[in-house]
């Protein structure tokens, strides 16, 4: 069994580096980077499906509308937050503003006011990545010791994985203040948004908008993603791609490596990447299917909450000798 701690390093994430290097070898990964518009009118399209779904299903019996949040309401609201994540780093539009006001819109048929902290903590992400204190995308050491190697509380910690990262993480993080002026208005926007929905259609679309909300990042095949980009599966490699065919319904979501390679690059271009420079991605591990790593990862007892990679601060390492 392997000992209950994280797998720590003291070098720097490989990414920088490997950017650099690529850019060295191949200038014209450059022409790659810069905002995708057309990504607008995909979270126009699918926040009016997501919606009109809801308004549809809302007053029909649970055996309907519940498999159909499963099957289409996940993989929407899956979607939705793929582009919650370009918002992120502005590659949507070239204004800053421009890409919180998309992020809000998609963030309408999520129900719970996500998009601007997640835009917050996963940049710092990026700039920290498996720097504990400040990555919230690793679970911390009391949430993966509660966890374990249990198959069944795996299970359950990735059915509430929405109340995990929405709740338990931001707490964990005391240096980053959660509430800030952007995440204000999520909230006031998106309570405004629920509210009038209510007011008109009644509670009923209030179930499947939950339902696909919760599935889009927990139990479900799309929600083994937040498995495949960074627990350890091959030893010494921190980030992990997948190339398989539910990268068409999320937005190269898969692309992982390439994408904490050169973040500039939209989720339109990041396979150009792979193909452009094959030989920095040929050597390292992927995952081809979804739904196996979901499963691998709830039956193996020798993969934890504890499998990830961890380093000191950046400060604390540069100065040691």
């Amino acid at each position: 069994m392997p000992a209950a701690d994280y797998i720590r390093v003291e070098h720097p994430e490989p990414h920088v580096s490997r950017g650099r290097e690529m850019l060295a070898v191949y200038p014209e990964l450059r022409a790659l980077a810069g905002p995708q518009p057309a990504s607008a009118a995909w979270i126009a399209m699918l926040v009016a499906a997501q919606m009109g779904l809801a308004l549809a299903l809302g007053d029909r019996s649970w055996h309907i509308w519940l498999p159909v949040a499963y099957i289409i309401g996940a993989t929407i609201d899956h979607a939705l937050w793929v582009l919650i994540h370009e918002c992120a780093h502005n590659l949507i539009f070239q204004a800053r503003l421009g890409n919180r006001v998309a992020a809000l819109t998609a963030n309408l048929p999520l129900v719970f006011p996500a998009a601007m902290s997640f835009c917050k903590y996963h940049l710092l992400h990026h700039r920290h990545m498996g720097e504990i204190e400040l990555d919230a995308d690793i679970a911390g050491p009391t949430e993966a010791r509660v966890v374990g190697r249990s198959s069944l509380l795996k299970t359950l910690w990735l059915a509430g994985f929405v109340l995990v990262v929405g709740t338990l993480r931001p707490r964990r993080l005391t240096r980053v203040p959660f509430v800030d002026r952007w995440t204000t208005i999520n909230m006031l926007v998106q309570v405004a948004a629920m509210t009038a929905l209510v007011a008109w259609a009644g509670w009923a679309p209030m179930k499947y908008l939950v339902a696909s909300s919760v599935l889009a990042i927990g139990f479900h095949p799309l929600g083994a993603r937040w498995i495949q980009e960074h627990y350890v599966f091959s030893p010494g490699q921190e980030t992990y791609s997948y190339y398989g065919p539910l990268n068409r319904v999320s937005f190269n979501g898969g692309y992982h490596n390439e994408h904490h390679d050169l973040v500039a690059v939209p989720w339109s271009r990041l396979p150009r990447i792979r193909a452009i420079a094959p030989e920095f991605y040929d050597g390292l591990q992927s995952h081809g299917s979804w739904t196996a790593l979901l499963v691998a990862f709830l039956r193996d007892r020798d993969v934890t909450l504890f499998s990830r990679v961890v380093r000191s601060p950046r400060g604390a390492r540069a100065r040691e000798p």
